[in-house]
């Protein structure tokens, strides 16, 4: 091999390094903004599955995966009279919350559930559920899974009353998101809606 081969072996080197370098760099910056894209989107729901997890590639991968499965979904707005009926559904459930307290957290779970089917999200166990939520309502999800996990509890021991109400606020954070009411209410109304006891 001459000394006019070895310099073009050289180059071709160099730049096949330079090559594996960009493109490793290319998928490196690719990955930061996917993990940011993500962290963004998912919010607080993006650091429970990376410590549930334990591992942010694993974590990651099921984050993307959520999203390609919702976005098979027909997701479907509400019409104004649906969303007027789910509303009513709610209120004539809130004021039985006096009376019967269980039952309503029981009732508000179901009412979550049919406006959940209402809008398209298929049902299935309740992770599958809070996992598909969590693409569009990752905030909301937590309270999701708060008010669940109280109703869950109450079936082997009961809880306290205030409990059972902090459960109706949580299912009503979540209702309200899929209900989109945040749409229709002026901007200086709270958004935080209580059970009266």
């Amino acid at each position: 091999m001459d000394a006019y081969d070895t310099q073009v072996w050289a180059v071709a080197v160099v730049i096949l390094v330079a090559l594996v370098a960009a493109a490793w760099l290319l998928a490196r910056e690719h990955r930061r903004k996917q993990s940011h894209r993500l962290q963004q989107r998912f919010g607080p729901e993006y650091a429970r599955v990376v410590a549930e997890r334990g591992n942010k590639a694993q974590a990651e991968a099921e984050l993307l995966e959520r999203e390609r499965r919702v976005e098979r979904f027909k997701l479907l707005a509400l019409t104004a009279e649906d969303a007027a009926k789910f509303g009513h559904a709610w209120a004539t459930l809130q004021t039985r919350f006096v009376d019967n307290p269980r039952g309503a957290v029981v009732e508000a779970d179901h009412l979550v559930r049919d406006l959940m089917v209402r809008r398209g999200y298929p049902m299935a166990d309740f992770e599958r559920r809070a996992a598909d939520i969590s693409v569009a309502h990752p905030v909301a999800v937590d309270a999701y899974r708060n008010a669940r996990a109280i109703a869950v509890r109450d079936q082997t021991t009961p809880v306290s009353t205030e409990e059972l109400r902090e459960a109706m606020v949580y299912y009503r954070k979540l209702f309200d998101e899929l209900l989109e009411t945040h749409r229709q209410r002026p901007t200086s109304v709270s958004h935080t809606e209580t059970v009266h006891t």
